[in-house]
C-alpha cells in the first residue's frame, strides 16, 4: 500500500475519531518465543505516527527489537455497526529519559481530569526512563460496515449476485 493510500484511510472522519478516542489499541507482535501476542495499550496519534510507551524491561521491547513488524487495531465494542481501524507498520523502539509526552497525552484520554495532575506527578516520579514505541503506518484499512467491509465479505457480494454460494466457485445456490 503506498503512503498516499495509507494517509487517505487515516484521514477519514471515522479513522480520526478512533485515533483520537480513549479506546486502547490492540498491539499485535511476535514474541521472542515466536508465538503471537496481542495486548491492549494506550497510544497517541501524532498525525503521522502511532506512539506508545512502556517500561524498558517490558517483554514487548525485546520482541520488537528482534522483529519490529506490528499490527494495531482500534475498534468500538459498544455500538452498531462496529468501527474497526487496522494499521500495520514497523515499530521503532527508543529508550528515553523520563516520561515521553506522548505517554502523558495518551493517558489524558483515559485518566479523569480531576485525577490527572496527581496521576501525572506520580508517573513522572516513578519512571526515570521509558521506551517510546513509534509506528509509522505502511498499511491501513477502515471497516465501518456501511461503506467498507472485510475483503472476504466484499468478495462474496459479486459472487452472491452471480448466484455462487459460499461453497466455492462453480457451486450455485438452489432457487
Amino acid at each position: 500500500m503506498n503512503r498516499h493510500d495509507v494517509a487517505e484511510v487515516l484521514a477519514k472522519p471515522i479513522s480520526q475519531e478512533l485515533l483520537g478516542s480513549s479506546i486502547p489499541a490492540r498491539l499485535a507482535y511476535v514474541g521472542i518465543d515466536g508465538a503471537p501476542r496481542a495486548i491492549p495499550i494506550g497510544f497517541w496519534w501524532t498525525g503521522e505516527h502511532v506512539v506508545m510507551a512502556t517500561v524498558p524491561k517490558s517483554a514487548k521491547v525485546r520482541a520488537l527489537r528482534q522483529n519490529p513488524r506490528v499490527a494495531l487495531t482500534i475498534d468500538t465494542q459498544d455500538q452498531w455497526p462496529p468501527r474497526v481501524l487496522m494499521i500495520r507498520g514497523a515499530a521503532g523502539v527508543e529508550l528515553v529519559d523520563g516520561v515521553p509526552d506522548a505517554y502523558v497525552e495518551a493517558s489524558r484520554k483515559v485518566v479523569p481530569a480531576e485525577h490527572f495532575d496527581g496521576w501525572e506527578q506520580g508517573v513522572r516520579g516513578m519512571y526515570e526512563q521509558m521506551v517510546r514505541i513509534t509506528v509509522e503506518p505502511d498499511w491501513a484499512k477502515l471497516l465501518d460496515f456501511e461503506t467498507t467491509l472485510p475483503k472476504a465479505v466484499e468478495d462474496l457480494l459479486p459472487a452472491q449476485a452471480a448466484g455462487v454460494t459460499a461453497g466455492g466457485p462453480g457451486v450455485r445456490r438452489e432457487s
